[in-house]
């Protein structure tokens, strides 16, 4: 066996940095942050920090506490180094400019009912990222931590047409409104990750107008995690969200499938869906190789209120009703723009953008439940 010199491991380093964007590189480095001061690794937390950085804290008895980054380590050796501390950090938002980036990192400690909100000052040195400052504040808050997952279409064309089509705004507005409400953190996926086609959106609209001016949010629909970025133990609920478009890439994804049954089965969460989002489950299987929907009542846009002369409908894989119902599903739906959901055990699903609403709200009382 050929042995490796270290002048190799050090190209082979260097390719694997090239390979990473500074996104992933700066989301490393603020994850340094996060598992060190969340299991008491001061290591861990200067590694994310130039030696002479500062954080600019609050305290009752001075309006800004300056606090140099080698003091602030020592915070935490006085726990268990590597004992979980009760703190759950992820990163929210990242803009870069050339060598230097902010960036947004939620904590919650929700024994404490507490949130606080991290904003970082990096820059690239050597080569390398680091934060060379942090400014924080705290509130009250309901989080608990707990996850949700809204599963979206990267499709953005109706089959092979040049016809537009997208995610339904309304849809992932009201759904993620009431969710994080109730104090859980939500999560948005799609087959390639990254920014998603929307359609639907109105300003008229004030809970659409707050989300799309909701500079977070907007993040986070432009940075969607791809299926391998997932870890299906993280969540409760699972939901697929409709649009034209989630007839395509979501129904055939294998990855997103085993997330969704892992979450159904291993965890006991729920899996729920809203219009043509219904589309995201009509392949589902358990795991004793039977479809999900057997022996179901389900709900989604209806075959009934498609225009079926239209180019778009002629494009459809499948139709959701017929496949539904060929797989030992009974289908049920309502008025055209009228409020209809299924709930039938851990399976709740809506037929339009106007159930979002009572879809969440049967999530969330599930969900409360099963605590």
């Amino acid at each position: 066996m050929k042995r490796i010199t270290l002048s190799a491991l050090l190209v082979l380093q260097s390719f694997f940095l090239l390979a990473q964007s500074d996104e992933d590189l700066i989301r490393q480095c603020i994850q340094y942050y996060l598992q060190g001061t969340s299991y008491n690794q001061p290591d861990s937390i200067s590694k994310a920090f130039y030696e002479e950085a500062n954080l600019y804290l609050s305290s009752k008895d001075k309006p800004v506490w300056i606090m140099p980054i080698a003091e602030y380590t020592k915070l935490f050796k006085k726990e268990n180094e590597g004992r979980f501390n009760g703190r759950l950090g992820r990163v929210v938002s990242v803009d870069i400019y050339n060598d230097i980036a902010t960036a947004k990192a939620e904590i919650l400690i929700p024994e404490r009912n507490q949130e606080f909100m991290d904003i970082f000052l990096l820059k690239k040195i050597n080569g390398e990222w680091k934060i060379i400052s942090k400014a924080a504040g705290s509130k009250p808050s309901n989080k608990s931590g707990k996850k949700v997952l809204l599963i979206l279409t990267s499709a953005q064309y109706y089959g092979n047409t040049t016809e537009f089509c997208g995610n339904s705004f309304p849809e992932i507005a009201i759904s993620y409104h009431a969710f994080v409400s109730a104090g859980y953190t939500v999560d948005l996926v799609s087959p390639e990750g990254g920014s998603i086609p929307l359609e639907y959106a109105r300003t008229s609209e004030p809970l659409q107008k707050q989300y799309l001016y909701d500079q977070d949010f907007m993040y986070a629909i432009e940075h969607t995690l791809k299926p391998a970025q997932v870890n299906p133990k993280d969540y409760q609920a699972i939901q697929f969200i409709g649009g034209g478009c989630a007839m395509y890439g979501v129904p055939e994804n294998k990855e997103i499938q085993q997330i969704a049954m892992q979450v159904y089965e291993e965890n006991g969460g729920i899996i729920s869906s809203v219009c043509h989002g219904t589309a995201g489950i009509v392949n589902l299987k358990t795991k004793d190789g039977n479809y999900l929907v057997k022996g179901k009542t389900v709900s989604g846009w209806p075959e009934a209120y498609e225009s079926k002369d239209a180019l778009y409908f002629k494009q459809f894989p499948f139709l959701i009703q017929q496949t539904i119902e060929a797989r030992g599903g009974k289908f049920t739906y309502g008025g055209r723009d009228d409020s209809h959901v299924e709930a039938d055990g851990r399976l709740v699903t809506g037929q339009n953008y106007n159930s979002s609403a009572a879809v969440a709200k049967k999530i969330i009382e599930l969900m409360e439940k099963s605590k």
